[in-house]
C-alpha cells in the first residue's frame, strides 16, 4: 500500500483526498499544519508527501528541506493556488517534484502519485523486479519464477515494502506503521509482524524463492539482496 502524508490547512479537501485515496487502496495520514507535519516526518515514512504552500504557521516551501533530510526516498507533490506560479517553481527550485493547480481532480492527483510512485520507487516501470520476484502493485500479484503467490494483502504489501527497502533494517514499529497507520496506538506489542512474515517467507520458499529476509535480532528484519543460502 502506497503511504501518503497530506500537508493541507482546508478541512473539506483534506477529507475529500483522504477518502478518495483509501477508495483506491492509498493509506493518507492528513496535518494541517508545519508543526504536525514535523512531528509525523520524524516518526512515520512516506512514500510521497502532498504539500500545500500556505499553511496556518508558516509556509510549506520551509518543510521541503525538512522532507528531504527525514524521508531521503520520498517524492514531493506541492498542491497551490493559481496565483502562486512563483511559489511553485520555487518549490520545484527546492527540490519538489510536481505541482498540481488548485482546484483538481482527484483522479488527477492519483494518476500524479502513480506516476511519481512508478518513477521514484518502481525505476519508472509498473512492475517491481528482482530476480526471481515480480510485484505489480498494479494489480496486486507477486510472481515467483512466473508462478503466482497466493499472498493475503497485508503479505504483499510487506513484500513491496522489502523490495523498495532493499538492504535496510526495517524496526518493527516502521513496518507496522507503514502497514497498518495509525491504527496501532493501543497494541502492547507488535508480536504479530513475525506471524505474517514468517507465512511470506514460506510462500517465497515454497514456490522455489530463495529466503531474502532476514532477522536483525532486537531490530527487526532485513531484505537481504545477497543471501547466504
Amino acid at each position: 500500500m502506497m503511504k501518503i502524508l497530506l500537508i493541507e490547512d482546508q478541512i473539506e479537501l483534506s477529507d475529500n483526498i483522504t477518502e478518495f485515496l483509501a477508495s483506491v487502496g492509498i493509506f493518507c495520514d492528513a496535518c494541517s499544519n508545519c508543526f504536525d507535519a514535523q512531528d509525523k516526518l520524524l516518526i512515520n515514512s512516506y512514500d510521497s508527501i502532498i504539500l500545500d504552500i500556505m499553511l496556518p504557521d508558516g509556509t510549506g516551501l520551509d518543510l521541503i528541506d525538512v522532507i528531504k533530510k527525514n524521508q531521503s526516498k520520498c517524492n514531493i507533490l506541492i498542491i497551490s493556488a493559481k496565483g502562486s506560479l512563483g511559489d511553485k517553481i520555487e518549490g520545484l527550485e527546492l527540490g519538489a517534484d510536481d505541482y498540481l493547480t488548485k482546484p483538481f481532480h482527484l483522479a488527477e492527483l492519483h494518476a500524479r502519485l502513480k506516476a511519481l510512485y512508478r518513477r521514484n520507487q518502481l525505476g519508472g516501470s509498473d512492475v517491481l523486479t528482482f530476480n526471481e520476484i515480480q510485484v505489480n502493485p498494479e494489480n496486486l500479484q507477486a510472481l515467483i519464477n512466473q508462478t503466482l503467490l497466493d499472498l493475503t494483502k497485508k503479505e504483499f504489501d510487506l513484500l513491496l515494502f522489502f523490495l523498495t527497502n532493499k538492504d535496510r533494517v526495517l524496526g518493527r514499529q516502521a513496518i507496522v506503521q507503514h502497514l497498518w497507520g495509525d491504527y496501532t496506538d493501543d497494541l502492547a506489542n507488535f508480536d504479530f509482524v513475525y506471524q505474517h512474515i514468517k507465512n511470506l517467507r514460506k510462500k517465497i520458499c515454497q514456490a522455489g524463492g530463495k529466503d531474502y529476509i532476514e532477522t536483525v535480532y532486537g531490530i527487526g528484519y532485513k531484505f537481504n539482496t545477497s543471501p547466504e543460502k
